[in-house]
């Protein structure tokens, strides 16, 4: 007598539960995009680099040790690099981001 019963009230909650499970989804797909944070510098450049630039363009804080600058210095590049498709000029003020950051500025700015 008690089977029918409890195998009543198992199906009723299956069934509560799959109903908030289709509203709980099609809130969550009808959310609104919210535009996530950059990760990388996006600007013009100045002509001459000084370590504030280099550090946003790198994505480091401008005291950020050497070891921290080539980690950035390396996925920035990966992602840049002109033979995946990157462009030159931006492989040439990535390295120049490194130079500067590392100390090792080479004073005329980048070859383009």
């Amino acid at each position: 007598m008690a089977t029918p019963l409890i195998a009543g009230l198992a199906v009723a909650a299956t069934a509560l539960a799959g109903r908030y499970g289709v509203q709980a989804w099609q809130a969550y797909k009808a959310r609104p995009i919210v535009p996530r944070m950059r990760k990388f510098y996006e600007g013009g450049f100045q002509p001459t680099m000084n370590r504030r630039e280099a550090a946003l363009i790198l994505g480091v804080r401008e005291t950020a040790n050497a070891e921290k600058v080539k980690e950035a210095h390396k996925r920035v590049m990966v992602a840049n690099h002109p033979d995946a498709g990157g462009s030159h000029y931006l492989a040439s003020k990535i390295n120049e981001a490194k130079d500067v950051l590392s100390g090792k500025t080479k004073g005329g700015g980048s070859a383009f």
